[in-house]
């Protein structure tokens, strides 16, 4: 019985980290991909194994949190642990299946906090300080973003030139016995060193991907000892990676095309900026959102190239309000980037930057998935079945 009751529980396991990797390859590689850096087939292979190196690294913190100081370890019978991945994995679900990113952090511990509850056994101390960081790490994003978007961005954008030529970025020269890549017949040294940094920094955001989510997968299971945590950390990264192979494809359009158009140079910001936040909360055993910090990130990028239209005195003194838009991201190419307070060439146009009926409702689906987690195991273990 116990036997059976252990393979479901891996089943269960595997479920919520398929789900995971439907999620988390979106929001770590969409800009990737809608930038036309990468294709989805190669964003999924690399999500895979930085997923499983952020897990096995820094995700061990977050494992420890999630599997014993939230509730007891003792609570975490192996009935009640496939119980709260069940309802994990249900909403994560429902979100993927709406082609939504979720927050597969605040999905799962939305889950144990309605087991805690239900049992009184929840450490509010805790939960506390997870609960204040989903509230601060937000804002920070946001306002890294802004004042980059305000100060650095367009020296940045004007030093760098991150353009992307038409054609191949590189070809097979098959001239002699052996082929040997060159570049493509219009791609500069400068676009392939940029090409490459923004394969990096999507494979950093994969790391600290996998370094918050492992956890949400196998918390339960490590922390009642039916799995040690190496090995917890393998299924999890595995199903990941079943994940971004198959229904990531879905996320991936959201993220990457219907939510925003992002120039190259915008893509490295938000993923460096996101990944970088959601690294440290691993290291410090935080479970976090990667979704929720890169679209603020995103958000805040846009409206910090925005704001450059009016002086910060004009801000504060009530001044028109500049529009948002993500030709606020693409600046003109100069030998002097326009002043502070100077209208840029570009036309500003808020439904450039990001689409309003697709943000709200990623938005909706941030609140909708672990409200859904928590009230379910709330009600199922106030009522004793488990």
């Amino acid at each position: 019985m116990v036997e059976a009751l252990l393979f479901v529980g891996l089943i269960v396991a595997v479920f919520v980290g398929f789900n995971i990797g439907g999620s988390s390859t979106g929001v770590a590689f969409g800009p990737a991909v809608g930038s036309d850096v990468l294709g989805k087939l190669a964003a999924a292979a690399l999500m895979t194994g930085f997923a499983l190196l952020g897990g096995w690294t820094l995700g061990r913190e977050v494992v420890a949190k999630m599997g014993g100081e939230i509730v007891p370890q003792s609570e975490f019978t192996l009935p009640v642990s496939v119980a709260v991945l069940f309802f994990v994995g249900l909403a994560l679900l429902v979100s993927n299946t709406f082609g939504v990113p979720a927050s597969t952090s605040m999905t799962a511990v939305g889950a144990i906090a309605g087991l805690g509850l239900a049992h009184g056994s929840l450490d509010a101390g805790v939960m506390l300080e997870i609960i204040s960081w989903w509230i601060v790490a937000p804002v920070i994003a946001f306002w890294i973003c802004a004042v980059i978007g305000r100060y650095v961005y367009p020296y940045l954008d004007a030093w760098l030139k991150l353009d992307q030529s038409p054609g191949a970025l590189v070809t097979l020269d098959r001239d002699g016995g052996i082929p040997r890549p060159r570049l493509g017949p219009n791609t500069t040294y400068r676009e392939f060193g940029s090409t490459v940094l923004v394969v990096v920094v999507a494979c950093y955001m994969a790391f600290s991907a996998g370094a918050s989510n492992v956890a949400n997968a196998v918390a339960p299971l490590v922390g009642n000892g039916a799995l040690d945590m190496n090995t917890g950390i393998l299924v999890a990264g595995g199903a990941i990676g079943l994940g971004a192979f198959t229904i990531a494809r879905r996320t991936l359009d959201t993220v990457g095309n219907d939510l925003t158009q992002l120039p190259i140079l915008a893509a490295l910001i938000v993923e460096t900026v996101s990944a970088s936040l959601i690294s440290f909360l691993s290291a410090i055993g935080i479970p976090a959102s990667l979704a929720v910090s890169a679209t603020m990130c995103i958000v805040g990028l846009g409206w910090g190239r925005a704001t450059r239209t009016v002086t910060l005195g004009e801000a504060l003194s009530g001044g028109e309000a500049p529009q948002v838009s993500v030709n606020a991201l693409t600046v003109e190419r100069e030998d002097e980037v326009p002043k502070m307070g100077e209208e840029a060439p570009d036309e500003l146009s808020a439904q450039d930057l990001f689409d309003p009926g697709t943000t709200g409702r990623v938005i909706f689906f941030w609140m909708l998935t672990p409200s859904l987690s928590a009230i379910a195991s709330y009600a199922l273990f106030s009522a004793g079945i488990i």
